[in-house]
């Protein structure tokens, strides 16, 4: 196995697991945030019980190292491909037979860790760690999750400096879309299940989840930008 994971076809095989695990995440994770639109209570009470699930607890650190090998295994792939490749070794010809995305993927990547760092530090380890103002839904005392979200999204739209947050959020969304659009199919194809026919199918998927996942995470600051 350890032979295996320093191979070449090993480290695409962990980065594209590792990649299909975290797309499953993006997924919840998503459905969990969305229910901001349905206001404070609804909000409140889903974070109430994703903090409170004993199963979700036990699978943060398995998230958590999920992140870190897609992220060590995919920066290393790339670093090692760039030394030795060619410069600038047919890369115009290369180009119309790839999507901007498939060719940008470690520039991509790297704005999605940003975001993901700025996201932790602002949402998780406050909610975590920090001291949340308490309010009560159902009869239940629980954190107010929505009032720290609100906050950070809401604000003077001319001059308020938490419109450049938004519109930051709203960009990592994007840059997370396209990743995605890449991502998908080419998981699947590394681990032997794309062929002649489902890649079609597989990138067809691909394009329809990154749409969903990409605009569901813009429409949140957009919807506190313009509503709230």
């Amino acid at each position: 196995m350890s032979t295996f994971l320093k191979s070449t076809v090993g480290k695409k095989v962990v980065v594209s697991l590792s990649g299909l695990f975290l797309l499953t995440f993006l997924g919840v994770h998503l459905a969990a945030n969305l229910f901001l639109l349905a206001g404070p209570d609804a909000y409140n009470a889903a974070t109430h019980f994703m903090d409170t699930n004993p199963i979700i607890q036990i699978m943060q650190p398995v998230l958590a190292l999920g992140f870190l090998l897609h992220i060590f295994y995919a920066v290393f792939m790339e670093l090692k491909n760039r030394a030795s490749r060619p410069q600038k070794y047919g890369k115009r010809s290369n180009e119309g037979n790839s999507t901007w995305a498939s060719r940008n993927m470690f520039v991509l990547g790297f704005i999605i860790f940003f975001f993901l760092v700025v996201h932790i530090f602002n949402f998780f380890a406050k909610m975590k760690f920090g001291e949340m103002a308490e309010v009560t839904v159902g009869g239940e005392v629980m954190h107010d999750a929505y009032g720290l979200v609100a906050g950070l999204f809401t604000t003077d739209i001319f001059t308020g400096s938490h419109f450049v947050f938004s519109i930051f959020y709203i960009f990592a969304a994007v840059a997370l879309g396209l990743h995605l659009h890449h991502a998908l199919w080419s998981a699947f194809q590394t681990i032997g299940m794309s062929n002649q026919i489902w890649r079609k199918r597989l990138s067809i998927l691909g394009d329809v989840y990154a749409i969903i996942i990409g605009a569901g995470f813009a429409i949140i600051p957009l919807y506190f930008l313009i509503f709230a």
